[in-house]
C-alpha cells in the first residue's frame, strides 16, 4: 500500500465552508504557506507570537547563513513579490538572518494579499476541535479547529477549516543535561545561561569580553559561537571560551569535501585550528549532570569517563539544539515517531543516522499527515529532533499541503527539490543525543546559520 493510498481527503461540510486556514508562526515557512494559499484562493490566517513576523529569525539576525539566496526563497512567495516589482537578491550571495527578513520576509508579509490576513503578537497556546476533545471520534473530521490565542488583551479563541502549525522549535532548546531534563541546579542558575548564537561581537559584546564562556554542543551553532568568542578575545584580554561536547570528537561540524556550500564546509576546519593552538579549550566526553551559582558565576558538573568533573563560567551559552513544543496539541491527535518527535511518515525519510540535509528526498502532505484529518506540522517542527531540515524543504511541504487542501491530487502528490550536497550536516544520534541536532543550512533556525 503506498503513502497516497493511505492518505485521508479533506472532508467537505457546511460547518467546514468558509472557515480559513490557520497557520501558527510567521516566519519562512509560515509566509510560504499563505503565499500558497493566496495563489491558490484559499481564506486564511496568520498568528504569530512576536511583535512582528520572523520573531526568531530576528533574534540570530547578526548571524550569517551557509545557503545562498537560491535556496532561501519560497517559489510561490517570489511569483507574488515579482509582480509587484521586487527585485530577487543575488542568487548567490550569503544574507544573515537581518537580511532575510528585511529583503524577503517583511516585503512578502507587506503584501496586501497577506498582510490583511497577519495577526502579530498573537500566541497560539492550545488547538483542539470546537467542542471536542482528542477522545471523540463521532464527526471529529467535519468539525472546525479551535486555536486559544494568547492576545495583547487576553486570551480568545478562532475557528479554522484546517491548521498549518510553522511554530519552529526555537523557543524550546534542548537540555543542558545528558539525560535529557533540565539540570539540576538550572532554575538557580537561568540567567547566567543564553540562548544559541548570541550576538558576542554585537549586542551582547559586554556579556562576554574578557570573561570566560563554556559553549555546549556539537553542532554549528556551537562552532560559529566559538569562532567569535575567538575573535572577541583579540580585542578583549581575558576572554576564554570552553567547548564542551559529549561525543569523542564534533561530528557535526567536521569539514567535508563532499558539501556544496562552502560557507558552512570551511568551519570545522577554523575551529579545528583554534582548538590546536590553545585558543578554545575542548572538553570531549563530557555527560552534564548539574549546574551550581557560585555568586555571579556558574559550575558546570558532569562525568567525565569514571571521574566528575567542574567546569566554572561566567556564562554558558546553550548550543544543544531544539526540539518541538508539543504542548500545544494535546488534544490534537498526532502520529509521531517516538525517537525524533517527527511525523511517523517522514521521520525514516529524515533519520540524521541515514541521512544529510541534501540527501533527504522529496515529501509533502502524504508524509506529513495525522490521524487528525486537516491538521499538519510543516517546517522545522516537522522535523521534531531531527537536524536535517532546509528551507527549500518546508517550501515544498506547504506547496503540496496547499495543493491538497485546494483538492488537487496531482499536484499535491508531485514533489519535486533540489537540494545542495551537505556532507557534513550528517550526524550520529545514538553516539549523542543531548548535545543537540542542529538544523542545517538554510533553515529557519539558529542552527542553520553560518
Amino acid at each position: 500500500m503506498t503513502l497516497v493510498e493511505l492518505t485521508t481527503p479533506i472532508p467537505r461540510d457546511a460547518r467546514l465552508d468558509g472557515l480559513p486556514v490557520a497557520i501558527v508562526g510567521a516566519g519562512p515557512i509560515g509566509l510560504a504557506a499563505a503565499a500558497n494559499l493566496v495563489e491558490r484562493g484559499i481564506p486564511f490566517e496568520v498568528y504569530e507570537a512576536g511583535d512582528a513576523v520572523a520573531d526568531s529569525v530576528r533574534t540570530w539576525g547578526h548571524t550569517r547563513l551557509f545557503s545562498p539566496w537560491r535556496h532561501l526563497i519560497d517559489p510561490a512567495s517570489r511569483r507574488l513579490l515579482e509582480a509587484t516589482g521586487w527585485a530577487h537578491p543575488r542568487d548567490d550571495g550569503l544574507p544573515t538572518g537581518t537580511e532575510l527578513v528585511d529583503e524577503y520576509l517583511l516585503p512578502l508579509a507587506a503584501l496586501p494579499q497577506i498582510a490583511e490576513h497577519l495577526v502579530t503578537g498573537a500566541e497560539v497556546i492550545a488547538i483542539s476541535r470546537d467542542g471536542v476533545d482528542r477522545t471523540r471520534t463521532a464527526s471529529r473530521e467535519t468539525t472546525p479547529f479551535l486555536l486559544r490565542v494568547a492576545g495583547p488583551d487576553g486570551p480568545y479563541e478562532v475557528r479554522a477549516r484546517a491548521v498549518i502549525d510553522a511554530s519552529g522549535t526555537y523557543r524550546t532548546p534542548n537540555s543542558l543535561a545528558s539525560s535529557g531534563l533540565d539540570p539540576l541546579g538550572a532554575e538557580e542558575a537561568r540567567d547566567l545561561v543564553t540562548h544559541a548564537l548570541p550576538d558576542v561581537l554585537g549586542s551582547e559584546r559586554d556579556r562576554f569580553a574578557g570573561r570566560r564562556t563554556v559553549v555546549v554542543g556539537a553542532g554549528h551553532s556551537a562552532a560559529n559561537t566559538l569562532l567569535k568568542l575567538a575573535e572577541l578575545a583579540e580585542t578583549y584580554p581575558g576572554t576564554e571560551a570552553t567547548w564542551v561536547i559529549r561525543n569523542p570528537s564534533a561530528i557535526r561540524v567536521s569539514s567535508s569535501a563532499d558539501d556544496e556550500l562552502p560557507a558552512r564546509a570551511s568551519i570545522g576546519a577554523r575551529v579545528d585550528r583554534l582548538v590546536g593552538e590553545g585558543r578554545i579549550r575542548l572538553v570531549d566526553r563530557f555527560e552534564t549532570v548539574r549546574l551550581r551559582r557560585d555568586g555571579d558565576r556558574v559550575t558546570l558538573i558532569g562525568h567525565r569517563g569514571d571521574a566528575v568533573e567542574e567546569l566554572t563560567a561566567d556564562v554558558i551559552v546553550n548550543a544543544t539544539g531544539f526540539r518541538p513544543d508539543l504542548a500545544l496539541l494535546r488534544e490534537i491527535r498526532l502520529d509521531l515517531d517516538e525517537v525524533v518527535e517527527a511525523p511517523r511518515r517522514l521521520a525514516p525519510l529524515i533519520d540524521p543516522n541515514l541521512h544529510s540535509c541534501g540527501t533527504v528526498r522529496p515529501h509533502g502532505f502524504a508524509e506529513l499527515e495525522h490521524p487528525e484529518p486537516g491538521f499538519f506540522l510543516a517546517g522545522m517542527k516537522s522535523y521534531g529532533r531531527a537536524p536535517t531540515f532546509l528551507l527549500a524543504t518546508g517550501y515544498e511541504q506547504v506547496r503540496s499541503i496547499v495543493a491538497h487542501l485546494a483538492g488537487d491530487h496531482s499536484a499535491a502528490t508531485s514533489v519535486e527539490l533540489q537540494l545542495p550536497a551537505t556532507g557534513v550536516c550528517s550526524s550520529s544520534l545514538t553516539e549523542d543525543r543531548s548535545d543537540g541536532a542542529p538544523s542545517c543550512c538554510g533553515s529557519a533556525s539558529p542552527s542553520s546559520c553560518g
